[in-house]
């Protein structure tokens, strides 16, 4: 009789929670439809201003005793009445953006351009604040994953995005530990190989660097770029300069002898590999690079 009863028991708990339940969702559905009437009534409220009748006679701006006759004119104002914060809060928020499309860097684009390309102030905020810890949009895919960036905001705004690509050869070691798979050490080593070589002449120069393979290249290739760098004095430079050229090293005073003994237009790098001078991959590395001519 006892487990009966206990059975009992549970069965009416079970039931007055089951009633408390749909009680809560009903009560919770309810809540959400007022809250959606009220902000459609604030919406729509915006759209039927206060209207403010102004009687005025030809002699002045004092309202008449009598709205008539000949000598009387009437305007009609439209003007919105006074509302609460709260109001305006939601209507802010409810209301239709206008957006613009323009040339932007969502690394460096201010919370006004970011609500002018149509992002709501929150969604500006949230960008800017991803950027102010740290962040940075690598590639214009990068920018699409960002919870804040609908699909179809992005479609209307990629060809728009222009994110620089980093010049390795005007780049300081930040800009370069900014790159995906680079950090402090690979970066102060691209500045310092750089200007053992007085510049890079090709991007493909950094995987001379000791343990900067092909996969790490491959996975920053497309985000990096080299300007013109100055020609390299090859045929000028003293023995002690030459060293420091990372295809020279060593052989720097055989560069000295070979150009001392030969005509200037016989002064090429195939011509120092063919010399045994330099080894034909270093020869051919070399000859990749903007050399000055010959001066003498």
């Amino acid at each position: 009789m006892s487990d009966k009863k206990e059975g009992k028991k549970v069965s009416a708990s079970f039931a007055t929670g089951v009633v408390a339940l749909v009680f809560l969702a009903v009560g919770y559905q309810t809540a959400l439809f007022i809250h959606h009437a009220a902000i459609v009534k604030i919406s729509a409220d915006r759209d039927t201003p206060d209207t403010v009748f102004i009687y005025e006679t030809a002699a002045g701006n004092h309202p008449p005793a009598e709205a008539s006759g000949p000598a009387v004119k009437r305007r009609t104002e439209r003007r919105s009445g006074r509302h609460m914060a709260a109001s305006v809060a939601v209507r802010k928020n409810t209301e239709k953006r206008s957006y613009e499309c323009f040339e932007f860097d969502p690394n460096t684009a201010s919370e006004e351009e970011l609500s002018r390309l149509g992002f709501s102030r929150k969604q500006a905020a949230a960008i800017c604040n991803y950027r102010e810890k740290g962040g940075r949009f690598r590639r214009k895919e990068d920018f699409a994953k960002s919870y804040v960036v609908a699909d179809s905001v992005y479609e209307r705004l990629e060809p728009y995005i222009r994110i620089p690509k980093v010049d390795i050869n005007l780049a300081d070691s930040a800009a370069f530990d900014a790159l995906p798979g680079i950090g402090p050490w690979f970066a102060a080593k691209m500045v310092s190989y750089r200007s053992e070589l007085h510049g890079y002449s090709y991007p493909e120069q950094l995987m001379d660097i000791y343990h900067f393979d092909q996969e790490k290249f491959d996975g920053l290739k497309d985000l990096i770029t080299v300007s013109e760098p100055a020609p390299y004095p090859l045929w000028a430079l003293p023995e002690d300069s030459l060293r420091r050229h990372p295809y020279i090293r060593s052989r720097a005073h055989g560069v000295i002898v070979f150009r001392e003994n030969n005509p200037p237009g016989a002064l090429t790098p195939e011509a120092l590999a063919a010399a045994g001078v330099l080894s034909p991959e270093n020869a051919a590395k070399l000859s990749k690079c903007r050399l000055a001519p010959p001066d003498f």
